[in-house]
C-alpha cells in the first residue's frame, strides 16, 4: 500500500485530507509539527510526503532541506501544500527540491489527491 506523510498543524484539514486518501486506497500518517514530521519520515520511509510550510517546533523550509540531505529519503516527492503564495516561498522550495507547490485555497481535495497520483504515476 501506498504510503503518504501529511505535515500539517491545521487538525481540521489534516483529518478531512487523511480520511479522503484512506478512501482513495493510501496508508496515511499524520504529524503535527516539523520535527515530528521529520522523525515519521526517517522511520516508516514513506511514498510521498505533503509538507505545510508553517509549522511549530521547525518549520517547512527546514524539514525540506532535512529530507533531502538524508540518502533514503532525498528521492521522496515532496508536495509543498501551504497559504503562502509568494514568489520567493515557492522558488525557495523548489530550489530545496519540492517536487510541486500547491496552494491551499486554490486546490479542493480531490485535486490534491489527483496530483498525488499523478506524481506516483497512478
Amino acid at each position: 500500500m501506498t504510503k503518504v506523510l501529511f505535515i500539517e498543524d491545521e487538525t481540521t484539514l489534516q483529518k478531512t485530507l487523511s480520511e479522503i486518501l484512506k478512501s482513495s486506497g493510501f496508508s496515511v500518517q499524520n504529524a503535527y509539527d516539523g520535527e515530528a514530521g521529520l522523525a515519521l519520515a526517517k522511520k516508516s520511509r514513506p511514498n510521498i510526503i505533503l509538507l505545510d510550510l508553517i509549522l511549530p517546533k521547525m518549520d517547512g523550509f527546514a524539514v525540506l532541506a532535512e529530507l533531502k540531505k538524508d540518502e533514503q529519503l532525498k528521492d521522496t516527492p515532496v508536495i509543498v501544500l501551504t497559504n503562502l503564495e509568494a514568489v520567493e516561498d515557492v522558488e525557495k522550495v523548489i530550489a530545496l527540491g519540492a517536487t510541486t507547490y500547491l496552494v491551499k485555497a486554490n486546490y479542493d481535495l480531490p485535486e490534491i489527491v489527483a496530483k498525488i497520483k499523478e506524481i506516483l504515476g497512478k
